[in-house]
Formats: structure tokens, sequence, C-alpha cells
């Protein structure tokens, strides 16, 4: 499989997902914005790389059927690359968490459809196993209401994840209420979740899901909550007043060089080590209630595992021209199909 791209090949979680690859005996285009070190990659694996920035990808994407975007924030990076792979014919892949980027993409449907182009954000752990659990719940209750959604974390971020959370510091919570997507402030609700390890405190934040499971179930009420110790909370709360101050250039400016200064992300013994654990409820007007799990590997493995899966299926035929979330394509029991992810019933 050689006719595929991965666009910011040379970063944290774009590089795991080029070796996986490799490993599987793919040969995917190596691309990004750095020379040195997309070429050394590419020299390191075997494959092919394109230099080139998203303002200026011209010609980049010919002979391309698919692109893998890993290169973040994706607020900045996701319309640009969706918009030329629209151009090019190739279908658009990423694995974004972020809110904005769903809903940016959702509103290109139309010109995708027409295209024969898919759209498919989150194909990481933001949100393949969420998603499909949300896929499952609706399946076990086809009269809920209300979706919650959580997961809890073993394991470190990678600098892109830590960029992503800093210049969202001060931006507030958002939930689905009513079918539409409305802000509130951060950690809004908190809860005891036993997500499979025994009860613990999470909070409620911005995750993907607030966008794409709506459109996975048609269930019109979700929060998604996150495992969180009291430092957190307490920091979350205080980023309500504090918001217009973290968001400034000189907070985000020392922020940065501080991630900077930092591991690119968890080593390969954190990985192995780490696991990722999701809970999610539906619950129906009539009072019943279902409840499920689901564990699997540490979050940025598991990106890899899911974002290839979808890529393989993607070059097997298996895409939907227009916007497009994974459980709604391949599926609820597509996470099943990711080794080391089990699922159980409550």
């Amino acid at each position: 499989m050689s006719n595929y791209l991965i666009y910011g090949a040379n970063g944290y979680t774009g590089e795991l997902i080029a070796r996986l690859a490799a490993s599987r005996g793919h040969r995917p285009i190596l691309a990004g914005r750095n020379a040195a070190e997309v070429g050394s990659l590419a020299a390191t694996l075997g494959g092919v790389a394109r230099v080139f920035g998203l303002d200026a990808i011209g010609t980049s994407l010919d002979g391309v059927s698919a692109v893998l975007n890993c290169a973040g924030p994706f607020a900045r990076t996701a319309k640009l690359m969706a918009t030329a792979c629209l151009r090019a014919g190739a279908h658009y892949l990423d694995v974004t968490g972020e809110i904005v980027v769903f809903e940016t993409l959702a509103a290109m449907d139309a010109t995708a459809e027409k295209a024969g182009v898919m759209l498919m954000p989150g194909v990481g752990f933001d949100v393949v196993p969420t998603d499909c659990l949300a896929a499952h719940l609706k399946r076990r209750l086809p009269t809920a209401t209300r979706l919650r959604l959580g997961f809890q974390i073993k394991g470190g971020v990678s600098r892109g994840t830590a960029r992503t959370m800093s210049e969202n510091l001060g931006s507030g919570g958002a939930v689905r209420k009513g079918g539409k997507i409305v802000k509130v402030p951060a950690c809004w609700k908190t809860r005891r979740i036993d997500f499979g390890l025994g009860p613990t405190m999470a909070m409620t934040i911005p995750w993907g899901d607030v966008s794409t499971a709506w459109r996975t179930t048609g269930i019109p009420d979700i929060e998604v909550y996150l495992a969180a110790p009291i430092s957190m909370r307490i920091f979350a709360r205080l980023s309500r007043v504090l918001g217009p101050i973290l968001g400034s250039g000189f907070v985000q400016r020392r922020i940065d060089r501080k991630i900077a200064g930092g591991p690119a992300g968890p080593s390969a013994a954190q990985r192995q080590r780490g696991a990722s654990l999701v809970w999610g409820e539906a619950l129906d007007d009539r009072g019943s209630r279902v409840m499920s799990r689901l564990r699997g590997p540490e979050g940025y493995t598991m990106t890899a595992l899911t974002a290839l899966a979808v890529v393989e299926r993607v070059l097997a035929g298996e895409a939907r021209p227009g916007f497009q979330t994974p459980a709604r394509v391949y599926g609820a029991d597509f996470i099943l199909g990711v080794p080391g992810v089990e699922r159980v019933d409550g």
C-alpha cells in the first residue's frame, strides 16, 4: 500500500503511524514542512518523501488516493488540507479531537459528496473508541435521548496535544443539548465514574464526540467526561476567569517554550505500560439505562492502530463520500478489530 500520504509524518503521532505502517509492509508517502526530518524518516523506512507547507500544496497530492493528516493543531491545518483533497480527489483523514474541526469539515459535506471524497476527521483515539461505543450504546437502547461518554488515560501527552490544549485554555466547555452544541463553563459538571478501575472523579470537557456522536447516533443530548484529579478540576474552574490571561500572546509563548523543552511524547516503555479506558451510558425518557466500557492500548498506540485500520479500509474501497464519522461508516464493532481492545456491557 503506497498510494496514500501521511502529512506531519515527522511529528510524534505521525512517526508512530509511519513506523507501524512500514512494519505492515506499507510504503506511504511521508510528507511535512521539515525537509531534513521528513527525508531522514523516509530513508529509514524505505519510503518516499514530499516536502511542502499547507500554504503551497500545489500538485503535492498528485497520485494520492487518501491523505492522513497528523499535523496539529488541526484547527489550523484541517480545512486547508481537506480543501486540497477535494481538488485532488483524495479522501481526507486526520486524528483530531477538536470540535471546531469536526464542525468545519461537516459544513463541507455537500461539496465532498459531489466530489466523491470522504472527509473523516478523528480516526485516532480521538474519536474512534468513543464513537464506536456511542454507536454500540444506541444499538442497545434505540430509544436513547441522552448519551454520556468518558475516558481515563494512563500515559502522557505529546507536544502536539499539549499545544492544542494550551491554545484552548480559557475557551470553556461544550455539550450538546436538543441536538445543538452549547457552550458551557470549563468543568461544568463533575461526577464519579467507574472506568474499570474503581470510581474516580471526572469532569465535562469539550471532546470531539460532542460533535460526532450526534451524527453517528442522532441522540440529542451529549456530554463527555475526562477522569481528572482535583488539581485539574481546580485549574479548569480558575480558567473561567483567567481565560483572557491564559490566551494572551505572552502566556502562550511561555507555555510553548516549556512544551518545546519537554519530551516529544510518551516513551515506548510508557506506551507499553499505559492503557485507555472508555465508559459510556445511554438513557431514555422512560428511565431505561444501558452502560458499556472499553479497555484498550495506550492512547497514542490506539491512535496508530485505529488510523491505519481506517486507511486500510479506505484503500480497499470502503469510503463513503461526504463528511463521515468512523462508526457511521464502519460500525460499532469496528473498534473490536483493534488488537488489545475489549468491550464489556454493564
